[in-house]
């Protein structure tokens, strides 16, 4: 068991690396389109999404090109979304997470980075990951759930 959830850990750090990778053009800035975000649920229903989402983060920064920032700023708070996440899965609270955090904490550096308004960059990533999360995200969780339930 213990093989198989370390395992799927490493599936999903590399299919999150593998899609910031192929939309590397549009993954990263204030208006950016990760797809890779809909991962962000994948702790409601696999604990071992949490460290992850946390290493597919750090790898995907560091291809990014945005700097220490992002890379370990980015990576902190996927970890911090992953866990609360994971702690509150299947309530508003697990849903709004990578999109609150994100928008909220990540917009922090990134204003710096491109020089842009705190408020604009907000808006930026916070619709960034809704259209991620909520368009991508749900429908994932809800067919990976699906797929388990058929599995038992």
């Amino acid at each position: 068991m213990q093989t198989q959830k370390l395992v799927r850990a490493a599936l999903i750090a590399a299919i999150y690396v593998f899609l910031v990778y192929l939309f590397a053009g549009v993954s990263f800035g204030i208006f950016q389109f990760r797809p890779a975000e809909a991962l962000t649920l994948l702790p409601m229903i696999y604990p071992e999404a949490v460290p992850a989402l946390f290493v597919g983060v750090f790898l995907s920064n560091v291809l990014g090109g945005l700097g220490p920032w992002d890379i370990f700023g980015g990576s902190l708070v996927t970890l911090l979304a992953a866990w609360v996440t994971y702690r509150y899965k299947h309530t508003r609270v697990a849903y709004a997470s990578p999109i609150i955090f994100n928008a909220f904490l990540i917009s922090i550096y990134l204003r710096v980075i491109f020089q842009v308004p705190y408020l604009l960059s907000v808006v930026g990533i916070g619709a960034s990951q809704i259209l991620s999360v909520l368009v991508l995200g749900i429908p994932l969780v809800r067919l990976l759930e699906k797929r388990n339930q058929s599995e038992l």
